[in-house]
């Protein structure tokens, strides 16, 4: 009976092992961007667990781990999506169990059956017996891969947990599959972009293959790891105080050089490990304020570094403008430490960031934004025809075969013609749609259809290799949500929500107006707590909503909202909740009063509440009456719903708050460090009008001072003009530079916020 439990007890951890295992990859593959197929990965993962059941590593464990530790890499690591993952799921039932390609093909499809298929094909090691049977088992991965990239991804994810595992095979197993992980697959995963995986394959091949000298540097790197720190911290300390002035939102990471990769510079260069003097690089991660601006923001950060450090002047390598064949794009500059050493910085957007390590996956997701005709061909149309060149070889040398390979890069998915023969690479599925958005918005704005090899086809149309399409237009098409539909490019789908997004704000500043109209009319003064109660009671979440139902003729204002915002209708709430009246103009400008609601938190009075990045945007609400900003003398207070309210010191309303309502008004102080928000801002121009005075002012907005213009009214007559500019700044200092700015400018009078 013992030995029941015990064999039984061991099945349910197993059992148990292998479950949380699948809820993870599925909950890592619910956190992507991908579509949600949760159905058919959790069919392939039931397919494949029922095809190996009983079946076991050597490790042990049971086999069905390995396709769910492959899928996690596919996922997690690379970033595919659902086709992906079901293939790593299934990628070994063909060759050992009973089941066939066909079996796959009735159950999943043809497209997951296919790269299935292709990798059962290289299921075997690379190294044959002989060269000829080497290249040929390569050749079957090409031929594969040129049909589907996928191929060749799913089978680098498979080669490292196979590393990952590979302390359980016999050492001459163990060299063999190092060897040839490190001659093929971490050069390939280089080429793809897969940065994180090369390393990581470079390193697990060469620990096994030399296990005592990558101790050893393992060792070392430990020992030194407390002077690098150090050497970090000062070196990079002015650099954040620098990037912090100038308002940028990044992070600076120290890399340090893997084990592998220090062992391969003494070995080229031989020299010992104290004399590896690049061991540390610093990174730096920008979120750029513009997809237009990346580039030139690298190039900010690099002048601002070189105004603290000196920058090595033949050590300054530009793959931002010329990206390498694998599509990795940063700046590298040398820089002169305090300390006296020469440390590498390199500079990249988090785009950028992202297609070092995880290559091709990220570079697709980017690629539908790049805007010149260089970007959008990289080495898509070579890495084919390398491929074509090869696989045409009748009897290719294997040596050269293999190095020709690693020269080149990604597979493309299919080739479009513009009418004047210009080529244009679209992902597979593409529309008619997605190819006018790869022109330009407006053609895309107005696409009414195409003609494809010149036959007349709708938006919809899906685009196949070798289609020369023609964009029909029309002024009176307009952009539609059903357009979302027919898009299936990041590019176009950005561009019509941008659009639709647009059209909302317009009609929501029209609500905005019709809102103010009637409150004006019914004499109430429009504040927070107004908005908030006209919220309830028509059931809206937020003030944007209520705004757009006003201007899209949804919702008619009348009597009863002016009954709601004086608070006259019974209270629908507790009795420990109520509605303070507060809005009605008297003569006298006075504010009614009520009872102090309670408060959902309990609030330390006494301490002023921090204006932070992360309270501002969750816990606090700045008043739309006053629009503070950070800088501006500031006031909490408590409103009807226990919500925190932020009003300027000198608003009218928060002086009469204060006077009423001391009780509910708290002290607030800025603390923006990160200075990542922006605040909107009114600046009123008065003076003589003559021509090239808005030039002028533009040029002082935009170019010296880098302010975001978003709203300009200009009114002009008997050559006297006033001008009203909404802005978005970080904080006081910004305005008041800018209101000197602006103040100097000839035959301007006067400049002040409104």
């Amino acid at each position: 009976m013992t030995d029941d439990y015990n064999i039984s007890d061991e099945a349910q951890k197993e059992e148990k092992m292998v479950d949380d295992a699948f809820h993870h990859l599925i909950e890592s593959y619910l956190a992507t961007k991908h579509r949600k197929k949760v159905e058919i990965i959790t069919k392939a993962f039931n397919f494949a667990r029922h095809a190996h059941r009983g079946v076991r590593r050597l490790s042990g464990e049971p086999y069905i781990m390995h396709p769910l530790a492959v899928a996690q890499i596919v996922c997690e690591e690379i970033g595919l999506g659902s086709t992906s993952i079901c293939c790593a799921l299934l990628h070994d039932v063909v060759e050992d169990t009973d089941y066939t390609v066909e079996d796959i093909e009735n159950m999943f499809g043809p497209k997951i059956a296919q790269i299935v298929d292709g990798l059962t094909k290289i299921a075997g090691g690379i190294f044959g017996e002989n060269a000829s049977a080497q290249a040929e088992n390569f050749k079957k991965l090409l031929l594969t891969m040129s049909e589907d990239i996928r191929v060749i991804l799913i089978k680098i994810a498979d080669r490292l947990h196979n590393m990952r595992t590979l302390g359980s095979q016999a050492k001459n197993k163990q060299y063999k599959i190092a060897g040839e992980t490190l001659y093929i697959y971490a050069p390939l995963a280089h080429r793809l972009g897969l940065n994180t995986i090369k390393s990581e394959l470079e390193n697990l091949s060469f620990r096994y293959e030399h296990p005592r000298e990558y101790q050893e540097i393992v060792d070392k790197l430990a020992l030194t790891e407390a002077a690098r720190k150090t050497v970090f911290d000062d070196f990079t300390a002015p650099i954040r105080r620098r990037l912090d002035a100038m308002g940028i939102h990044y992070q600076i990471k120290a890399r340090i050089k893997t084990p592998y990769s220090i062992w391969h510079k003494m070995q080229t260069k031989h020299v010992p490990f104290e004399e590896v003097y690049d061991i540390l690089a610093v990174r730096i991660v920008f979120e750029p304020t513009d997809a237009a601006t990346e580039a030139q923001e690298c190039f900010n950060i690099y002048v601002a570094m070189s105004q603290i450090y000196r920058s090595h002047p033949d050590r300054l390598r530009d793959w931002v403008n010329h990206p390498k064949a694998n599509g990795y794009q940063a700046l590298h500059v040398t820089l002169m430490s305090a300390r006296g050493e020469w440390i590498e910085v390199q500079i990249r957007s988090l785009r950028m960031d992202d297609i070092a390590e995880k290559g091709f996956a990220a570079h697709w997701k980017y690629k539908d934004g790049a805007t010149t005709d260089e970007e959008k061909e990289s080495e898509l149309d070579k890495w084919l025809t390398t491929i074509k060149e090869i696989l045409d070889d009748p009897q290719p040398d294997a040596m050269d075969f293999l190095d020709t390979i690693k020269l080149n890069l990604f597979a493309s998915e299919i080739f479009v013609f513009t009418p004047k023969g210009e080529l244009r690479t679209m992902p597979a599925g593409a529309t008619a749609l997605d190819f006018a958005f790869t022109i330009h918005t407006f053609v895309g704005s107005h696409c009414i259809g195409a003609k494809v090899n010149h036959r007349l086809v709708s938006m919809s149309h899906q685009l196949k290799s070798g289609d020369q399409v023609e964009i029909l237009t029309s002024k009176t098409q307009h952009v539609t949500r059903a357009w979302l539909n027919m898009a299936t490019t990041a590019k176009a789908k950005t561009k019509i929500l941008g659009i639709l997004r647009r059209e909302e704000r317009e009609i929501r500043r029209k609500g905005e107006d019709m809102l103010d109209q009637f409150l004006e009319k019914n004499e109430v003064t429009r504040d927070t707590p107004s908005i908030e109660r006209l919220c309830r009671n028509h059931q809206f979440t937020k003030p944007d909503e209520l705004f757009y139902a006003i201007g899209s003729g949804s919702l008619q204002l009348d009597q009863h909202d002016v009954d709601v915002v004086l608070d006259r209708e019974p209270a629908k709430s507790t009795t420990w909740r109520r509605f303070f009246k507060f809005g009605r103009k008297s003569k006298k400008g006075d504010a009614d009063t009520s009872a102090t609601p309670a408060v959902a938190e309990p609030i330390d009075r006494k301490k002023a509440i921090i204006l932070d990045d992360q309270s501002i945007q969750h816990r606090y609400t700045l008043s739309e009456c006053c629009k503070p900003i950070p800088g501006d003398p500031v006031m909490g207070y408590i409103d009807d719903g226990g919500q925190i309210v932020v009003h300027k010191l000198q608003c009218p309303i928060a002086m009469r708050l204060k006077a009423n309502h001391g009780n509910r008004v708290l002290a607030a102080r800025w603390n923006m460090q990160q200075r990542s928000l922006l605040f909107p801002v009114n600046i009123n121009l008065q003076g003589i009008d003559r021509i090239g005075l808005l030039n002028e002012m533009t040029q002082i907005i935009s170019q010296q001072h880098s302010i975001n213009m978003h709203r300009l009214l200009v009114e002009a007559g008997d050559g006297i003009f006033t001008c009203d500019i909404q802005l978005f700044v970080h904080d006081t200092s910004e305005v008041d530079d800018l209101i000197q700015g602006l103040s100097s400018i000839k035959d301007i009078k006067s400049v002040a916020r409104i």
